[in-house]
């Protein structure tokens, strides 16, 4: 486990992956992963099975975690 020097509401900026060069918010922090949820990076389209909720099921669109490692605060 890693020390985490970032925290919720945080601006970070992406530094490696497909969203390289993006600057957002720190969603959530997960420490015992060493991972961060970042908003509108690592988006991935999800199905869902239809329920009271939702009768027709679907796809939503969901922010996945992402390591610690390939994000840096970012300069303000």
């Amino acid at each position: 486990m890693v020390k985490c020097r970032i925290k919720k509401g945080d601006m970070v900026e992406i530094i490696t992956g497909d969203d390289k060069g993006k600057k957002a918010k720190i969603l959530r922090v997960f420490p015992k992963t060493s991972q961060v949820l970042v908003e509108g990076c690592k988006v991935v389209k999800k199905a869902i099975k239809p329920s009271d909720k939702n009768p027709k099921g679907g796809f939503i669109q969901k922010e996945m975690p992402i390591h610690i490692s390939n994000v840096k605060k970012a300069e303000e």
